[in-house]
């Protein structure tokens, strides 16, 4: 009997790594047949097409074909550190301007809620009206449940340039305590055995969350490609329109792509921070904070930052 068991443990152990091989493997024919064939899955006036761009989105083969991305990209930066570098001043340039674009989704929800309230109170008016020539006029209490979409923005795509900027919340327990190269250490565990992964079953969740608001039949995680082809005969758009109230904000399907979109950034800076930390680890206390591109309040507000 334990031999039995033992066997089948390590045989269970071997067929693992050859998944993961063969799917490494697989992943440089997957993305060059997608690539020279995007009428496949770009191609939307297709039914089938929209199935199987849904399908790969949340597939097996598109996250070993992003793992894999990552194994080779790392294994360059390994050899040429100049190159790891760019890539952390690319991605952590693309966090910060993307933050700092949505950060002023902020004020506009500050002044849209300034005109909800003069509107009402003094204008009393039931509705807005904005635009030039071709009004766009809804209701007031769309607007008021418009503003969560403000916030949302902030949320999803200021996380990354917020992080950048080191503006996150930290418990910290032993992490101050450690040497320097402990803490890069600590990092790098933390981007690979937390950032990554939460990031890639949010964007699992947040991927077929978003498109089973978009078309009928609704896609599940459980369908074969086959099967969603086979549905595509019957596909059409259905896109999420009801609100909480009968004249509410009619928009929530952007609140599911702000979502995947919050994964994707969340998963691209995992990688810019284990790029970082190794970096740090390796060129030592004189590399902290190296081509870090930080906010700064300005001369004589030394004291203030941080804090914002």
């Amino acid at each position: 009997m334990q031999e039995e068991s033992g066997i089948t443990f390590f045989g269970a152990i071997w067929g693992g790594l050859v998944w993961l091989i063969q799917n490494i493997a697989g992943a440089f024919y997957n993305f060059g047949y997608a690539v020279t064939h995007p009428q496949l899955w770009l191609d939307w006036s297709d039914k089938a097409s929209v199935m199987r761009f849904v399908y790969y989105g949340g597939s097996v083969e598109f996250f070993f074909v992003v793992f894999t991305a990552f194994l080779v990209l790392t294994a360059i930066g390994l050899y040429f550190r100049n190159v790891m570098w760019g890539m952390v001043r690319g991605l952590e340039g693309l966090a910060n301007t993307v933050g700092r674009f949505f950060a002023w989704a902020g004020l506009l929800m500050v002044l849209q809620q300034i005109i909800i309230v003069f509107m009402q109170r003094v204008f009393a008016r039931p509705d807005i009206s904005f635009g030039f020539g071709i009004p766009f006029s809804q209701d007031i209490s769309w607007f008021a449940e418009e503003l969560k979409l403000y916030n949302a923005l902030v949320v999803c795509l200021c996380v990354t340039y917020t992080f950048v900027q080191g503006g996150h919340v930290r418990v910290d327990l032993i992490y101050s305590g450690i040497s320097f190269r402990a803490k890069r250490v600590v990092d790098m565990l933390g981007s690979l055995l937390f950032m990554m992964p939460t990031a890639v079953l949010t964007w699992m969740y947040g991927w077929f969350f978003l498109w089973r608001h978009l078309i009928v039949p609704k896609p599940s995680a459980s369908d074969s490609l086959d099967r969603l082809v086979m549905k595509s005969r019957a596909l059409r758009w259905n896109v999420e329109t009801i609100g909480f109230s009968p004249n509410g904000f009619n928009a929530y399907f952007l609140f599911k792509i702000l979502l995947v979109l919050f994964a994707g950034l969340v998963f691209l800076h995992a990688i810019a921070f284990f790029y970082r930390s190794y970096l740090e680890f390796v060129e030592g206390r004189g590399s902290e904070n190296k081509y870090l591109d930080k906010d700064s309040l300005g001369e004589g507000e030394e004291a203030y930052e941080g804090t914002h």
